[in-house]
This record gives structure tokens, sequence and C-alpha cells, in this order.
């Protein structure tokens, strides 16, 4: 059997580059467990730590203080042509990263100093497409619950007229500090 190449229709097409920069996530992350989770997120929206480089990649942020409130947080973002699955709308993926980090930190928000937390589940329902050229969009996240070990928080997507894109919940597994292992037992354990 012998291969043929076939000229591609979109050889000819305008190739589109994107460059973006961002800073070295640590120093956020170093900073993170001396604060609450909401002084740490409020800080983030005064620009005293770097955003996380997540959001430049994909082009998302916490737009003001306002946007961080204990138990709510709202990111921003423009739907754009980078963001396209091969169908031409905003990649599904894109709509759950969104809505992830929302959430995530609208948990972060209701946490102590030195008290962080991991994703469990993510269920994303997707109600209409994202295109480019449509205005900003939010991702509004609220709280419903956080225990000693587990947090659970509702999402959506919006455009400016509160029309809804989609819909999230999530369970995030809230990470305490655990004791010290005392230095008798280490020594019995060889820990």
């Amino acid at each position: 059997m012998t291969q043929t190449e076939h000229p591609s229709a979109h050889s000819g097409a305008p190739k589109r580059t994107r460059t973006y920069t961002w800073q070295d996530p640590l120093i956020g992350a170093d900073a993170a467990p001396g604060l609450s989770g909401l002084d740490y997120l409020r800080g983030m929206a005064r620009g005293d730590f770097p955003p996380p480089p997540i959001g430049q990649t994909l082009g998302f942020s916490i737009g003001s203080q306002e946007d961080v409130q204990k138990g709510r947080v709202v990111f921003r973002m423009r739907p754009e042509e980078f963001h396209y699955n091969p169908i031409g709308s905003v990649h599904g993926g894109v709509y759950a990263t969104l809505l992830d980090s929302a959430l995530g930190c609208a948990i972060h928000t209701m946490l102590p100093a030195g008290v962080g937390y991991t994703t469990l589940d993510l269920a994303v329902k997707y109600l209409r497409p994202l295109r480019m050229g449509m205005a900003e969009v939010r991702a509004e996240a609220d709280v419903i619950s956080v225990s000693r070990q587990i947090a659970t928080a509702s999402a959506q997507i919006v455009d400016q007229a509160g029309k809804v894109y989609a819909t999230a919940t999530t369970t995030c597994l809230v990470l305490r500090p655990t004791a010290p292992i005392p230095s008798a037992l280490q020594q019995e354990t060889n820990l």
C-alpha cells in the first residue's frame, strides 16, 4: 500500500501566535500557608502575589478584591479563538478549568492559615456554547458546606445579561496539618 500526500485545505491559511508571560508560582505558594485563604486570595487580587500560571495560560483571573468574599469567588474570562475545540466553540476543558479554579478558591476563602484543599470530584453541566466575540463571562462560585475533612461548592458561568452557560459542583478534601510524630515514637519506628 502506498501512502499518498494530500494537500491540506488549511496549508495556505495564516498562522496565529499567542505570547504570554507569568511569574514564578512558588512566590505565592510560599506565602499561602501563613495566611487564611481569604487573606491570600484578596492579596492575589491586590497584586501582592502573582496569579497562578494557569490563569495566564487560559486568560482568566479574579477581577478585583470585590470578587473575593468569604465563601464566594468570581473569575472573569473573555472567550477567545485560542480556547476553541475542532468544532468551533470553546473547548469543554476550558469551562471545566475555569469552574474548578473558581470552586476551589471559593472553598479556600473558608479555610484558616495552614489548611489546604484538593479537588476530589468535579461535575460540569454544559448548557450553551461560548464563542469568541462574546463579552467577558464570569465563573461565580459559592461554598455550600465546609466540614473538618470535606468541602462542597457550586458554580456557574454566566454572561453579562445573566445567561447561564455551564454549571458545576465540586467536593474537595480539606488538608489539615497533622500533629508531629513524638521523637520517642520516631526512634522506635525508624521514621
